[in-house]
């Protein structure tokens, strides 16, 4: 399994139009491009941060020569609308491959995908 880590810094008031924009973009990009999902954290400074699982570093790489576009053309307008800051040149903050895992899934949420128990 490969991991990939993003961050992103949203405009005041915009936090939930990015978070459902993230949520449609990323349910794409699964059934497109082959991710196996993302999860997404908000850290103490504000930044949204994004750990996305692939199954391996191939067939993500493949996502991101691709630009990961997808048909929903309003979820990526809203997504780009509401970022305020990118890391340099946009590039994932990390790209690692996972050595162990030991990471109990939590299948309510992971079902519903809006962070809701």
């Amino acid at each position: 399994m490969f991991v990939v880590v993003y961050w992103w810094r949203v405009k005041p008031g915009k936090e939930a139009q990015f978070r459902d924009a993230w949520r449609r973009g990323t349910r794409q990009i699964v059934d497109i491009y082959g991710g196996l999902g993302s999860r997404l954290h908000q850290e103490r400074d504000g930044r949204f941060v994004a750990i996305a699982e692939w199954p391996d570093e191939a067939t993500w790489q493949r996502a991101f020569d691709a630009r990961m576009v997808y048909p929903d053309k309003d979820a990526r307008a809203a997504f780009v609308d509401a970022i305020a800051e990118l890391p340099p040149d946009n590039k994932p903050a990390f790209t690692m491959t996972v050595t162990d895992d030991l990471l109990v899934r939590s299948g309510a949420l992971a079902r519903r995908g809006d962070g809701k128990a």
